[in-house]
């Protein structure tokens, strides 16, 4: 994951990564002189903020390399034109929000450098010193609107130019089908007076299982992260309790090493109506993730995928739970403007859902076996696969479409 960093002289590009660590970055300067994150920003040795000491060279699991991004120009920031692969010099306003969605869109599309493919000039975005600079609201709108990677394989090159125009937004058949059920529907009295609001609520689950259906169709489309913001989106419709997702909230790990605190970042993060903070973890669909092919000692067992899932959420746990009081302020006070008012965050005993792949496929005693394992982590981990979801689903819209019949026989006996 990548940090903007703002100071009153630079802007700087803090990255860190707990899957793979930040060897391989000293790796490329050393041996190609140059090293690209994310395919959007290539940085130079020159760029590097300190050397790096040999401790964190021998130890670099999650320790972070600082890069210069910008420099400070009056009221903007200054990015080299080399560092975004650009044909002139950014310029950003310094009173603008600057963060990685700056930069990046989905699937590491870098956004500046498909703007720059239209114009021939320099591209500012905010203040008002220099003349043909992008108002930041405007930039913004750009950015909650710009083409998925998906859009950007079925439209021209004319089509982004209109996107950049006239920011306008794509909308799949599933919310076209939702958003002229909803322009047409009109309620009408009936005996029961939540019968409209149950027809409403058969409309939304059968909204929310044809999207997912539809990303499980396609699901190597979208990058790890969309497809977290896509399901955890559904999750808060699904699961009511909880009212708001907290994304990338840093968690303090006082265990791994005893010499020093280090961050750990917990990709989401559910609170529910009461401040009560649980875990989520979503993983991508692939096949063949969750039990061995073969078995041993005439039992399945659970492959990486699976078992490293249920690794990592109880490793969060754990310090989430040690974090304690602490903690449930630190998160306050950071997360406070992201929170209903008069809400207090609390850490009790909490809970781990993990979200992943498929069990259409399982044979009787495989999905024998991936029970026992489920059941044996209930207590803490609710683990559950899409084609659970998906049938948690069907089996939702069924009995609501039931409470409706029954709702209009009442209604047609009066």
């Amino acid at each position: 994951m990548i940090n903007i960093l703002k100071t009153s002289d630079k802007l700087l590009l803090s990255y860190i990564s707990e899957q793979y660590g930040s060897g391989w970055i000293d790796k490329k300067l050393r041996e190609e002189g140059q090293v690209t994150i994310i395919r959007t920003f290539t940085f130079r040795s020159g760029n590097l903020c300190g050397e790096i000491s040999d401790e964190e060279a021998r130890d670099d699991e999650f320790s972070s390399r600082d890069f210069i991004l910008g420099v400070s120009e009056g009221k903007y920031y200054r990015i080299d034109r080399s560092i975004l692969g650009l044909k002139h010099d950014l310029m950003l306003a310094k009173e603008m929000p600057i963060n990685q969605k700056t930069f990046v869109a989905e699937r590491n599309i870098s956004v500046f450098r498909k703007i720059d493919d239209l114009v021939d000039e320099p591209i500012i975005i905010g203040g008002e010193d220099i003349e043909n600079s992008i108002p930041f609201e405007e930039f913004q709108e750009l950015l909650d609107n710009f083409p998925t990677s998906t859009e950007m394989m079925h439209y021209s090159r004319a089509r982004v130019s209109r996107v950049l125009k006239d920011y306008f937004e794509t909308m799949t058949d599933a919310q076209r089908k939702l958003e002229n059920y909803l322009k047409k529907k009109t309620i009408i009295e009936s005996a029961s007076p939540i019968e409209p609001l149950l027809d409403y609520e058969v409309q939304k689950y059968v909204y929310i299982r044809g999207s997912i259906e539809k990303m499980l169709e396609d699901a190597e489309a979208y990058s790890e992260k969309k497809w977290q913001d896509r399901i955890v989106e559904f999750l808060l419709l699904l699961f009511p309790k909880y009212i708001k997702v907290l994304r990338e909230l840093q968690v303090k790990d006082y265990y791994s090493k005893s010499t020093e605190t280090k961050k750990r970042y917990l990709d989401l993060a559910l609170v529910d109506v009461n401040g009560t903070i649980d875990i989520v973890e979503i993983k991508k669909p692939f096949a063949n993730s969750l039990l061995s092919r073969g078995k041993y000692r005439e039992s399945y067992y659970p492959r990486k995928e699976l078992s490293g899932a249920v690794m990592q959420v109880e490793k969060y746990l754990f310090h989430l739970t040690k974090w304690g009081r602490e903690g449930e302020r630190e998160i306050q006070k950071k997360r406070r403007s992201e929170l209903p008012g008069g809400l207090e965050i609390k850490i009790t005993n909490p809970k781990a859902m993990i979200i992943l792949g498929r069990d259409s496929d399982f044979a009787n005693d495989q999905r024998f076996d991936f029970e026992i394992m489920r059941r044996k982590y209930a207590n803490v981990t609710d683990i559950m696969t899409y084609d659970d979801l998906l049938r948690r689903l069907n089996s939702t819209i069924e009995m609501i479409q039931r409470r409706c019949s029954a709702a209009g026989r009442e209604k047609n006996t009066m």
